[in-house]
């Protein structure tokens, strides 16, 4: 749209009264469209800060109403000395408070099989001279996988047939070469541990050759002595005799588990030394959960407080949602759930486990003795006597106070939930302050041409005016 220069005509600064006027008509709708566009960015803002906080709380809490460690046992091992490695140890959430010596008489084991003295004189002779044939590797006739053998193959290509055969279930191959008359022999050792899983390597072809590698039929068979067979692992549990087919005792001791690593060393006169094992409450980890709850609970009244506050004086700005009732909403509903009461847990409540509700809202673990210990105390003695009603108290499916929280939080933070709603909202409105912009620009453009319309005629009327002064003053 083409716009006229004012007050060329009359000399009049009506170019300057025109942008004076539009200003004067635009600022107070200009400034009120500000400050709604401002305080909706603000709500926007703050409604994404405290949904991102409640999230992160709705996170912690599902970690701590779906923990099954949260009532976990712990196992302590004192080994005869500091360089001893006796056994480790794991204990279901099941498992009964006890202590144990534990000693390790045998670590179970594999076979192993070494070939004769003199049945080779080197590595690279052939191992099968003529024709061909196979030898087969069973245990238990459970595993087995065959190795074919051709004529002229050296023991240490027979080697590395047998260790990388793809059905190989566990044996292993290898040549010590003595340096003497007893030439080079070659071992075969089995990972199938426990009495009864003995390594049976057999000459299927009959080879007589291949006897030389078999443990069954062939006068030239491995002798019996060099045939160490799978054995138990064996331990005793205060003075009771137990084995195991690996080095893991499953459930020996009810709900527990432990690994023996190497043999118990003995004493001066050959008895086996005994590991102490003892089986408790986790204490040390469950005192972390609580104290991780609490500070987490903290953090979300924190960021409640500080959305929610109002300025103290006219230097200090009110919170992103100074008084707004859905944040007084969320905090009410949590402080509901934090002093109410669980049936299903002996203690009842969290007061119980030292946990007190401040001044400011806050949770902590109370130092103020109430003629029923302080919350330190109380918090001891939950651990010690009432261990497993504390994993109730906060996990129940029901009544738990993180499974209640976990679900009061879903519904403010989930697509359809309160804040959502609220965010969706505020985010309508914003587009509709853009479009009362778009519609206060087009009023102003219409404004603007009217105004220079007027004034228009105005500097017409007084330039002719001016002109014809100027002819009367030039005739007289």
């Amino acid at each position: 749209m083409t716009i006229q220069s004012l007050g060329v005509g009359s000399g009049l600064a009506l170019d300057d009264l025109v942008q004076q006027l539009i200003t004067a008509e635009r600022k107070p709708k200009e400034d009120r469209l500000n400050a709604s566009e401002e305080q909706i960015e603000a709500e926007i803002s703050g409604l994404g800060q405290i949904k991102s906080k409640l999230s992160d709380f709705k996170d912690t809490v599902d970690d701590l109403r779906s923990d099954n460690g949260i009532n976990g046992r712990e196992p302590t091992i004192t080994n005869p000395s500091e360089d001893d490695d006796v056994l480790s140890a794991e204990a279901s959430n099941s498992a009964l408070r006890g202590s144990y010596e534990i000693s390790v008489e045998q670590l179970a084991a594999g076979s192993r099989i070494t070939t004769d003295a003199g049945a080779f004189t080197s590595s690279s002779d052939p191992v099968l001279t003529s024709g061909t044939g196979s030898l087969s590797f069973d245990v238990g006739g459970a595993d087995s996988f065959t190795v074919d053998v051709t004529a002229g193959m050296s023991l240490t290509a027979l080697r590395e047939k047998i260790n990388g055969a793809d059905d190989n279930f566990g044996v292993t191959a290898n040549i010590i070469d003595t340096g003497t008359g007893a030439g080079p022999r070659l071992v075969f050792s089995s990972s199938e541990t426990g009495e009864g899983n003995d390594l049976v390597i057999t000459n299927d072809t009959g080879v007589a050759e291949l006897d030389r590698l078999s443990t069954t039929g062939g006068t030239a068979s491995i002798s019996a002595a060099n045939i160490e067979s799978a054995k138990n692992a064996i331990a005793y549990i205060d003075g009771i005799e137990v084995q195991s087919t690996s080095n893991e005792f499953e459930n020996t001791i009810q709900n527990v588990s432990f690994d023996v690593n190497e043999v118990s060393p003995k004493d001066s006169v050959g008895d086996f030394l005994t590991t102490k094992l003892d089986i408790g409450f986790d204490k040390e980890g469950l005192d972390k959960k609580i104290r991780d709850f609490v500070d987490n609970y903290n953090a979300l009244i924190d960021e409640i407080g500080t959305l929610t506050s109002y300025g103290e004086s006219e230097l200090e700005d009110d919170g992103a949602l100074a008084g707004d009732s859905l944040l007084r909403g969320i905090q009410s509903g949590l402080a509901s759930i934090v002093s109410g009461s669980v049936s299903n847990s002996a203690l009842g409540n969290l007061f119980q486990v030292g946990i007190e509700v401040d001044s400011d809202g806050k949770l902590e673990v109370g130092t103020t003795d109430f003629g029923l210990g302080s919350g330190e105390d109380r918090l001891e003695d939950a651990l010690e006597d009432n261990f497993d009603e504390i994993a109730k108290l906060f996990t129940d499916k029901d009544e738990g106070i993180a499974t209640r929280m976990f679900e009061f939080a879903k519904e403010y933070t989930s697509f359809s939930g309160l804040i959502s709603l609220r965010e969706r909202a505020a985010k309508d409105n914003r587009d509709e302050i853009l479009d009362q912009r778009e519609t206060l620009e087009l009023r102003m453009l219409s404004f603007e041409q009217t105004l220079r319309d007027k004034y228009l005629n105005l500097d017409q009327t007084v330039a002719r005016l001016n002109q014809t002064g100027s002819a009367l003053l030039a005739s007289l």
